[in-house]
């Protein structure tokens, strides 16, 4: 059964998504189609990934309802100003082939440009317009949520960040949590795959009979996080969806968070530019 986190806009989303980066195309449709079937109800996209459309497209090739499915994208570093905000906003609405996004974010920041709180308006506009349905960040530091919240009196409901066991970013999940911000992690199962032969990580998965994939996926979802895995063969994507069925006592949790390697690493590259798992 799906699981849900309220926003602090009183909407819903499911506590785990499917990411979409480097599923383009044809492969890309039959890859995210048949997550749906398996049942994933939130598909995460960005206008940079350039698949926005095999996402609409499996979206309507699917026999999954419309209101059930979650879709979320984000808006390019390159088009934080207002106008070009607003214009590449309604061209993701578009490319979806939808009515509404139900969740739109800033990709980054990109603090040397300095114009996200201007992008940050058009996301507030767009909400408004009914393009929208909630709007949140990724990659932002809490500096620059302070500065979203002093200057437009609107937090995100959503801060996408890098998180797994190597970078458990706990000083970024905790502000967010201060703020009622949910925390959802891109790459969750790390950018190499040396995470998944960790020899801590494998002595937990044993001890449940578990994978290490979703040993970490349950970690991050007893943190209070969202994380969206990428798996393209339908035996993972179905393991990355089954893990309600157990709960990893505390002293596992905190051996996992022992893991992490980059504390106060800074987020200021798009992810888009990564693999995301």
């Amino acid at each position: 059964m799906q699981e849900f986190y309220e926003l602090s806009d009183g909407f819903q989303i499911p506590k785990i998504g499917f990411g979409t980066y480097s599923l383009n195309g044809s492969y890309g449709i039959r890859v995210i189609e048949q997550a749906l079937n398996v049942g994933y109800r939130l598909l995460d996209t960005a206008f940079n990934y350039e698949n926005e459309g095999a996402v609409g497209r499996a979206i309507k090739n699917s026999s999954v309802p419309r209101d059930q499915i979650t879709v979320a994208s984000k808006l390019p570093g390159r088009h934080h100003r207002y106008q070009e905000a607003m214009v590449t906003i309604e061209e993701s609405v578009a490319r979806l082939n939808l009515d509404y996004v139900d969740l739109y974010l800033i990709h980054w920041p990109n603090p040397i440009q300095n114009q996200y709180v201007e992008a940050w308006q058009a996301l507030i506009d767009a909400q408004k317009a009914g393009l929208i349905r909630s709007i949140g960040v990724s990659n932002f530091l809490p500096e620059h949520i302070e500065r979203l919240e002093k200057e437009t009196g609107v937090l995100p409901v959503i801060n996408q960040i890098e998180l797994h066991p190597h970078f458990n970013q706990a000083t970024q999940r905790n502000y967010n949590a201060s703020k009622d911000i949910i925390t959802e992690a891109w790459s969750p199962l790390g950018r190499a795959t040396e995470i998944l032969k960790h020899p801590v990580l494998k002595e937990i998965a044993v001890r449940y009979g578990k994978s290490i994939p979703q040993i970490i996926l349950r970690w991050q979802l007893q943190l209070g996080v969202l994380p969206i895995p990428k798996a393209s063969h339908i035996a993972r994507q179905k393991n990355n969806l089954a893990v309600v069925d157990f709960e990893l006592r505390s002293e596992d949790m905190m051996l996992i968070a022992s893991l992490d390697k980059e504390t106060g690493r800074l987020q200021q590259q798009d992810p888009a530019v990564y693999e995301e798992f």
